[in-house]
């Protein structure tokens, strides 16, 4: 396999497709998956020529299980040493999910030196949790039922979200692939107990302005405007916002799951940004 190993002696895994020579674009999952989240999308650039780089974020997917480390910060500089042992330069940078999460902290965090484009889709940013200063964020019960469905029954609760909310297979008249189910529940499963445990404090919880507001170059913010895990509202509707001359594409009806559920719609938008 493919892997590095980070400054505190985690193995990343990751992918690397396409032409060696080719313009790079990375992809940064959500949770609780993995880089096999990402092969429509890498499988079709690849095709285009273009160098694609996705990881398992560090206890997920083939990537080793630190006890520590769990959260954005570490997501990001874990990142940071992928990209540098690669020499990666000039990429763009696509996140989805708790993986937009990772790409705003990278930039906030190590600039964009090695980037030249940013793609936040159904991402979690600016913060997900609700407070005083963001009254359109969910409350913090909502993840507190997150902690308490995964530490009781994490198998059921999996496929509880795959089958329902995460891809919209609960809304009338959906077309429902028992095969996406499977896919995310197997990537779910893989991921490390407590490190799919910490990361819902690391994805609801972690404040992003500041991150996106260091934002230099073009970045496009796509979200379905029926996204269940992360609602509209209170993620790219202030994110566009925050982020210098973004670009903000909604997918009318479109789930969390864009990269599955308006695929075909999804990768002509990324090559056309990519080109661009």
């Amino acid at each position: 396999m493919s892997t590095i190993t980070t400054k505190d002696g985690t193995q990343i895994y990751y992918k690397d497709w396409g032409p060696a020579t080719g313009q790079v674009v990375t992809f940064s999952h959500g949770w609780p998956l993995s880089a096999d989240a990402w092969e429509a999308q890498m499988f079709f650039l690849a095709s285009h020529g273009y160098r694609c780089i996705a990881h398992d974020r560090r206890g997920h997917g083939r990537s080793s299980q630190p006890w520590n480390g769990n959260e954005m910060d570490t997501y990001a500089d874990d990142l940071h040493e992928l990209l540098t042992k690669l020499e990666v330069k000039g990429a763009t940078m696509v996140g989805h999910s708790t993986g937009g999460g990772e790409v705003a902290r990278y930039i906030g965090r190590h600039g964009s030196a090695r980037v030249a484009k940013a793609v936040l889709m159904g991402a979690v940013p600016p913060i997900m949790v609700k407070s005083a200063n963001n009254p359109v964020g969910l409350p913090m019960e909502v993840f507190d039922g997150f902690r308490k469905a995964y530490l009781d029954d994490r198998a059921q609760f999996f496929l509880d979200v795959a089958s329902g909310p995460f891809f919209n297979f609960n809304r009338p008249g959906a077309k429902v692939s028992e095969g996406l189910i499977r896919s995310w529940w197997t990537q779910g499963m893989m991921s490390g107990h407590k490190n799919a445990y910490d990361c819902i404090k690391a994805f609801s919880e972690t404040d992003f302005t500041e991150d996106l507001k260091k934002f230099d170059i073009p970045t496009l913010i796509i979200h379905g405007d029926d996204d269940q895990i992360v609602p509209i509202q209170g993620a790219a509707m202030l994110s566009s916002k925050l982020v210098k001359g973004a670009q903000l594409k909604i997918y009318k009806g479109g789930s969390h799951s864009l990269g599955d559920t308006a695929k075909d719609e999804l990768n002509a938008d990324l090559l056309a940004f990519v080109k661009s």
